[in-house]
């Protein structure tokens, strides 16, 4: 018996099956998205002080960076100092926390303002952000 080969089935052996790869690659992808862990930055570098007692606080909802210039930043953007709780508020929902990376260089009484300003717009959960020192 003879065996007749046609063209049609010629080209389709000679074609490559992408599917089982972009499926591999897709499973892929979703790993990465799933396990990559998320930071929050504030936008500006904060040189934090230490502390022995310092613990992770990995639920902050919004980040107040204050600079050692005096400049307040809201998750990335400069506000007023005189209007943070305002921002704050509006950002933050009922249960969500704020932290406050105060720069090691910037004066204690621009914390204590913004935090009271903080505390006035009805924002309950502030933090004040550490670096975990040694023991």
């Amino acid at each position: 018996m003879r065996r007749r080969h046609s063209s049609d089935s010629a080209a389709d052996s000679n074609e490559v099956n992408l599917t089982p790869m972009l499926d591999v690659v897709f499973i892929m992808l979703i790993f990465f998205i799933v396990t990559t862990s998320f930071i929050k930055e504030s936008g500006v570098e904060i040189d934090r002080p230490e502390s022995s007692g310092a613990s992770p606080r990995p639920d902050a909802q919004v980040l107040v960076a204050i600079t050692p210039e005096g400049a307040v930043w809201v998750d990335g953007r400069p506000v007023d100092a005189h209007r943070v709780g305002d921002e704050v508020a509006s950002m933050v929902s009922d249960d969500g926390s704020v932290v406050i990376q105060a720069d090691r260089a910037s004066t204690t009484g621009l914390l204590v303002e913004v935090m009271d300003r903080l505390r006035e717009a009805g924002v309950d959960q502030v933090a004040v952000a550490a670096s975990r020192g040694a023991q």
